[in-house]
């Protein structure tokens, strides 16, 4: 492994907060980037206090804040802002998702920003686009979940639920990764920085496509099934004799073959009208559950996985997550790392991207201002016009 990565000597000033930024450019830093975090002084990104978890951290800001440096700046106060104008001066990269017009307030949107620093690339995260008419609406993943009809095809007959992770800001923070990637390639290649843009709903909304495809011509939305699949049976989740529910999957038609004549012991199964094709197993789904139930409830987990493993069906137990962080993959594939965190250190996943050659930074989440001093001093401020700055509250 070499120590070179693919994007050292990148710098990304980060105003962010929250989960969808701080996503995007956690994924840039991985590369090598040098990601310089702006934070409010006196508390910092307010995912710092989402919860007290990890020794004492948050455990969104300890996933999302690894290997950047913190600095702590007003930038309502002039002099902020001036202290940024001098950091973007030095950047690539400017990614910010503040509320609704804020940026525009502070003289920060991508027209102005563009217009002082030709190279730079500025990305806008907002929630449902800087223009439009929700572009000056608030929102959370939850809300955005609900708005692109996520949360209507979660759960089960009974009751929607939420994704069980930030899916909204997920999909956000990896399109403004990727777009910021594709501008850093842009302007290698033709000396043009173009600003980039993602909101959360439509990011979320191309997530949604097979479910609208669907319903836009089927006249209905796919039902709520639980960990069932709309389109296909059977493929969901049943509970061995032992309690433990193993999810698996038939998706063609010798997959069901075998399944009937050597798990469910009945090759019968195979042609009956009701089973025959994928469409009939659908249709006639709480009739096939009830037979694949039955099967179920005479064997453990461990013997039902190694049966539909033997005759390639594929299958999974339900984990918990405890049951994740132990998985073998993940230990035989030696994919954990030791990260810092303020006063301890996290056991961390390497990004799951490997590229030939080079291995992922991998360096300390920050404690808040950390870095201030550091950078400031690079950028020409002395030690006393630090200390007047910080005492101040400018940083």
């Amino acid at each position: 492994m070499t120590d070179v990565r693919p994007l050292d000597g990148i710098t990304v000033v980060s105003l962010e907060q929250a989960v969808a930024a701080p996503f995007a450019t956690r994924q840039l830093a991985d590369l090598g980037a040098r990601v310089i975090k702006i934070e409010r002084p006196g508390g910092g990104d307010f995912a710092r206090r989402y919860d007290t978890t990890v020794h004492g951290h948050s455990s969104y800001f300890v996933w999302l804040n690894r290997s950047k440096e913190s600095l702590s700046l007003d930038v309502k106060d002039e002099r902020g802002r001036a202290v940024l104008g001098q950091l973007l001066g030095q950047a690539d990269v400017f990614v910010s998702n503040l509320a609704p017009g804020a940026a525009a307030r502070l003289g920060l949107s991508p027209e102005e920003v563009t217009a002082a620093h030709p190279r730079l690339i500025p990305c806008t995260i907002s929630g449902y686009g800087t223009s439009g008419p929700w572009s000056d609406r608030k929102a959370y993943d939850l809300l955005v979940q609900c708005q692109t009809g996520l949360v209507s095809l979660t759960g089960t007959d009974d009751e929607s639920a939420r994704a069980g992770v930030s899916v909204a800001d997920i999909a956000a923070g990896m399109y403004a990764y990727s777009g910021v990637l594709t501008a850093l390639f842009t302007r290698a290649t033709t000396g043009v920085a173009r600003p980039v843009e993602v909101s959360l709903f439509e990011a979320l909304a191309e997530w949604m496509g097979q479910p609208a495809y669907y319903t836009a011509h089927a006249g209905t939305q796919p039902p709520r099934l639980g960990t069932q699949h709309p389109t296909i049976a059977p493929y969901g989740a049943y509970t061995a004799a032992d309690g433990k529910e193993v999810l698996f999957s038939i998706q063609n038609e010798r997959e069901w073959a075998a399944l009937c004549a050597e798990f469910l012991e009945d090759p019968a199964l195979t042609d009956d009208p009701r089973f025959a094709t994928s469409s009939a197993r659908v249709q006639h789904r709480a009739e096939l559950n009830a037979v694949v139930a039955e099967r179920f409830a005479r064997s453990g987990s461990e013997d039902i996985i190694g049966t539909l493993d033997r005759i390639g069906v594929a299958c999974a137990g339900v984990n918990s997550v405890a049951e994740f962080l132990a998985h073998p993959v993940l230990s035989g594939r030696d994919r954990w790392r030791d990260v810092g965190v303020p006063g301890a250190s996290v056991r961390a996943l390497l990004p799951p991207v490997d590229i030939a050659g080079t291995s992922a930074r991998m360096d300390p989440v920050p404690a808040p201002g950390e870095h201030t001093a550091d950078i400031l001093g690079e950028l020409g401020h002395s030690a006393d016009a630090v200390e007047a700055l910080r005492a101040d509250g400018v940083v």
